[in-house]
């Protein structure tokens, strides 16, 4: 049985480059924030100032930067990254459209109309054309899908060419190929480094995050009383659930308890599909899902998910545990 002091650790998505110390301070600020809306701001000053649990953020954004800048362009894709971030639009245009039906006939209905034509394009089309033109037809897609309302001001990308690229840092890390594995295996490391197996841990993912904290608590060996997912595109079809190490996917055997959260704004989830697609832990333990409803910018970021109560709560009280 797991004792000690519980051991808090945040494993961030897609994006830039980081810096540790500033996302670390952000992440439990706005963790605090969530707290008092939960009616714990008792627990504030314990989390910040890291007297509740030792917190640790896993940053492995550097591994994304690929030397002399590549990646930045659609040049720099390689032809199984352009087919998976195609596959990976594809998917996410469908988890759209579930909330938009196309016969609404609504501005979002138009919009991912549009996306879903342009995108199905670029797929007839893409034997006669270069990876490089694929992937700035891809960059189009994305641009559309920008225009949705409740994406345009939400998503911190501030264009389609940064959106396109930083979805594909994603199938960059499933990526299951001689050397190119390298990197999933040296991004799991850089979240595992570090932990205690003989204290209490309690993780909170998001994005990306959650794709590499599921296969990195596969290969953990001490006790998860928590698992916190946040706009995770871990249900997103085959394209990303297909992918997943182990397979057929289930709950890591030792976790105890899996919440996972989304928003309707936030464009790259796949919504409460987990539950059903990923199967229990041998003791049981599966997926539960609940939406927040997260207000103003950038929906698509953890904090926004963490200044929830819905989301705070559930983290504090593991951690009080």
């Amino acid at each position: 049985m797991a004792t000690g002091k519980p051991q808090l650790l945040f494993v961030h998505g897609i994006g830039g480059l980081r810096d540790t110390g500033t996302d670390r301070r952000r992440w439990l600020e706005a963790l605090a924030r969530g707290s008092r809306e939960a009616s714990m701001a008792d627990a504030i000053s314990a989390l910040t100032q890291q007297w509740l649990a030792d917190v640790t953020f896993a940053n492995y954004s550097d591994l994304f930067t690929r030397q002399g800048g590549q990646g930045e362009a659609a040049e720099d894709l390689d032809e199984q990254e352009v087919t998976f971030l195609a596959e990976l639009l594809s998917s996410t245009l469908d988890e759209l459209a579930e909330q938009f039906p196309m016969e609404d006939r609504t501005q979002e209905a138009r919009i991912i109309r549009d996306a879903r034509f342009q995108l199905s394009a670029v797929v007839e089309q893409r034997q006669a054309q270069g990876v490089g033109e694929v992937g700035r037809r891809l960059v189009g897609v994305t641009t559309t899908m920008l225009r949705l309302p409740g994406v345009r001001q939400a998503a911190q990308w501030m264009n389609g060419r940064s959106f396109c690229f930083q979805l594909a840092q994603v199938g960059r890390y499933l990526d299951r190929r001689a050397k190119k594995a390298d990197l999933g295996e040296a991004v799991r490391s850089r979240v595992l480094d570090g932990l205690d197996p003989g204290r209490p841990l309690v993780v909170v993912s998001h994005s990306l995050g959650t794709v590499v904290a599921y296969e990195a608590l596969h290969e953990f060996e001490g006790a998860v009383p928590l698992w916190v997912t946040l706009g995770s595109p871990l249900a997103l079809g085959a394209v990303v659930l297909d992918r997943l190490v182990p397979r057929p996917a289930s709950c890591p055997p030792n976790v105890a308890s899996w919440l996972n959260y989304w928003d309707r704004d936030d464009i790259i989830v796949g919504r409460p599909h987990l539950a059903r697609w990923i199967s229990p832990s041998r003791i049981g333990v599966k997926a539960v899902t609940e939406r927040v409803n997260s207000s103003g910018l950038w929906t698509h970021t953890a904090t926004k998910y963490l200044a929830h109560p819905a989301v705070a709560g559930p983290v504090i009280k593991a951690l009080r545990s």
